[in-house]
């Protein structure tokens, strides 16, 4: 570079410093200027030597970064250092984290510690590389939740400036900001950084589409502003008579948001009818907030007809991230439905800084609940168990992010915010872990309901728990939210591990009358012998009764032609491991099962990734070729995932020999006093049935019963009725 080129650099430099300052939402006082400047000397100094694809000096994407996390989201002189100062350790080995806290303190170099752990930990390569990353940076948010909006900030510009990057890059970088980055920004409140990621996601993982609807709406932005005009003119006179001081505007729904409706209501861009919403902002002091709301509301409503079942009150019940505001649909000019979105002007703050806002409103509310560090409290109990699969853990995470909310009350009257499709059973474990764990049926509104029953806004739930009450595998298909799910399996691992002790001591009796001792070597043959993984899916498989004394016997035999066996090996092709580990996996996850009610459909092995019975796998619907299974980490899953998400099926290899099944078995007898009570008995103290359904009945004498019962096998069921054949005064016992 000539020396004319690097002071016009310079000077642009020095100029977007300049507007870093002047943009920034929160006043910043001079020792403020003085720390941002310092973060910025040294951030100049630390990438002085390197360039961006572009061409241009690094150093102009930490500032752009600053720009954006101090004007956009509104945060303080710290996190504007902090950003500024985001790639300077990773980047320079001149500059370490002791010397950022030495030169800015503590909370700067916390943050900036943060920041460059999520950038340099290393990528556990079994797992979705973006699902550990995600889960990596959720972690840090018990560090500072500034790490996630400064590395959200970051991925902002990313996207802003990647038109020199190479296509495939272009694809990757845009399906991970779809599947991680929006969600998150939605989640935490950054409504309008997280549309942007969208729209800048669209535009390179689908350009055609992005470039079509992006030409629609410009085209139409005349019109729009016409309608907007039309509305403002028809309200003007009425807000103006009420003597409000508020503003109407037009807000174009974005790009992404259209495109997701085009497809899910199989629309064409025309046919979309709220392609954008008219926003009413007003200006009022903090208690009169909710009565001027409902004031513009009846005065809409006065002039246009509202849809009733489309109102949002977000002020009596505001959203979990802190959004405040009223919406009502109502058919506006030239019979078309309009979306008016009511907001004071803290409202519209909150809705567009999210965190910053919010915490800055908190100060002057100190008695309203902070909703969002109690999401944060919620989110790191969910980090806390160490085998959570980070595709699973990602999955559900995101299923409860971008989930509409409901709220119910507790029997006490106390409000509880839920994601939509939330049942009694997450309803309890939101409460307490105990709760959850004893749960032994609920009402709601007074009415008892199954633990599946989807809960709705409005409903009253009592949770009804009992000592002798436990999770069983059945609870996962009712409940939702990551929170309840995580706490059922660790509770059905427990259970797994309880069985098993109890198998290994009914293991050591049945081998001592085989003649055989249980010692590390006859439990490896075991399990070698029944193709298991582990010793503890022997002795849960001989609790249980899966492996009876049948096969215990075939296996005894087989150990004395052990020598044949040796023989017939040696001149056999030698096996190796990786036969092992696919004949054992095989065996063990035998079977493909769909959807929450697991069923068997059809399906075709993808070759882009070549899955294997064990793998965590999903389903993908093809045009031509039906149901197509590909790996979770398969390297075309972030673009089915984004792109395709409504033809994502959730699909699992299964071992059969876990699955339950139900049986019925119909009894009769000489009614007795003490008959059904030692019916009952025998059931309850049988070891691993769950009873679904018990009917009793005696008639001159004569007892008949029914019970349905869910079971492992079908040896449980036969050692269940040879105990219920030895009860004094059963006669016959019999499978329906």
């Amino acid at each position: 570079m000539t020396d004319v080129e690097i002071e016009k650099e310079n000077a642009a430099i020095a100029k977007q410093y300049k507007q870093l300052l002047k943009v920034s939402y929160l006043t910043l006082s001079a020792k403020d200027k003085k720390l941002i400047r310092s973060a910025f000397d040294v951030a100049v100094d630390a990438h002085k030597e390197q360039r961006r694809k572009s061409g241009e000096a690094y150093v102009f994407h930490p500032i752009a970064v600053a720009k954006i996390v101090a004007q956009e989201i509104g945060m303080d002189a710290t996190s504007i250092a902090a950003a500024l100062l985001h790639d300077v350790v990773e980047d320079n080995p001149n500059y370490t984290i002791d010397d950022i806290q030495q030169l800015f303190g503590e909370a700067v170099a916390r943050i900036v510690d943060g920041l460059t752990k999520i950038s340099s930990l290393k990528k556990d390569m079994d797992v979705s590389m973006q699902a550990e990353n995600f889960r990596k940076m959720l972690l840090t948010l018990n560090d500072d939740v500034r790490v996630i909006i400064i590395k959200i900030a970051d991925r902002l510009h990313n996207m802003q400036t990647m038109e020199s990057m190479r296509p495939d890059k272009q694809v990757k970088i845009a399906s991970e900001t779809l599947y991680i980055y929006a969600p998150l920004a939605h989640r935490i409140g950054l409504y309008n950084i997280k549309t942007e990621l969208e729209d800048y996601g669209l535009k390179y993982t689908e350009p055609e589409v992005y470039k079509d609807i992006f030409t629609k709406i410009k085209d139409s932005k005349e019109q729009q502003d016409a309608y907007i005009k039309e509305i403002n003119k028809i309200l003007k006179s009425s807000l103006n008579k009420e003597k409000l001081d508020y503003k109407i505007k037009g807000r174009p729904k974005s790009i992404y948001s259209i495109r997701r409706k085009m497809v899910k209501q199989g629309v064409s861009f025309d046919e979309v009818y709220d392609k954008f919403a008219v926003r009413i902002i007003y200006k009022c002091d903090i208690e009169n907030e909710k009565f001027i709301a409902w004031k513009i509301y009846s005065i809409v409503t006065d002039h246009f007809r509202p849809n009733p079942i489309r109102l949002r009150d977000w002020i009596s019940s505001p959203k979990s991230t802190g959004y405040e505001a009223l919406h009502i649909t109502v058919m506006g000019p030239k019979g078309r439905w309009v979306e008016v979105q009511i907001r004071s002007e803290r409202m519209n703050e909150v809705a567009e800084k999210g965190y910053a806002a919010h915490y800055k409103y908190k100060q002057g509310k100190a008695a309203k609940e902070d909703t969002l560090d109690d999401w944060i409290n919620k989110l790191q109990e969910a980090l806390e168990n160490p085998e959570t699969n980070a595709v699973d853990f990602v999955e559900e995470f995101k299923l409860n992010l971008y989930s509409k909310e409901i709220f119910v009350f507790t029997p006490k009257g106390d409000l509880k915010s839920l994601p939509k499709g939330a049942t009694p059973l997450d309803f309890a474990f939101s409460i307490h872990t105990e709760v959850g764990m004893r749960t032994r049926g609920a009402k709601v509104n007074g009415k008892l309901v199954p633990l599946s029953h989807p809960l709705e806004s409005g409903d009253q739930v009592d949770i009804l728990t009992s000592d002798n009450a436990k999770p069983n595998a059945n609870w996962l298909d009712y409940a939702t939210t990551a929170r309840a799910r995580s706490k059922i399996k660790s509770s059905l691992k427990e259970e797994t591990k309880e069985i098993a002790k109890d198998g290994k001591e009914i293991l050591r009796r049945k081998l001592k009358q085989l003649k055989i001792s249980l010692n590390e070597k006859s439990i490896n043959e075991l399990v070698n012998y029944f193709k298991l993984k582990t010793s503890l899916d022997l002795f849960y498989r001989v609790g249980i009764s899966s492996i009876d004394n049948k096969m215990l016997k075939a296996f005894a035999s087989s150990r004395s032609n052990v020598f044949v066996s040796y023989i017939k090996n040696k001149i056999r092709k030698p096996t190796t491991i990786y036969d092992l580990e696919k004949d054992e996996i095989t065996s063990k996850f035998d079977m493909l099962v769909f959807g929450k009610e697991e069923e068997r459909l059809d399906y075709k092995l993808s070759n882009c990734c070549n899955p294997i019975p064990g793998d965590a796998v999903f389903g993908f619907l093809t045009i031509n070729d039906g149901i197509k299974i590909h790996k979770k980490n398969c390297p075309n899953a972030l673009s089915l995932q984004s792109n395709y998400a409504y033809r994502i099926m959730s699909a699992k290899w299964i071992d059969s020999s876990q699955q339950e099944f139900t049986a019925s078995i119909q009894m009769t007898g000489i009614d007795n006093i003490g008959l059904v009570s030692e019916v009952t008995k025998v059931i309850s103290g049988n070891m691993h049935v769950n009873i679904k359904n018990i009917r009793f009945e005696t008639d001159h004498g004569l007892f008949t019963g029914k019970i349905t019962v869910v079971v492992k096998n079908n040896n449980l069921v036969k050692k269940l009725m040879d105990r219920i054949k030895k009860i004094n005064g059963i006669e016959k016992v019999h499978r329906v």
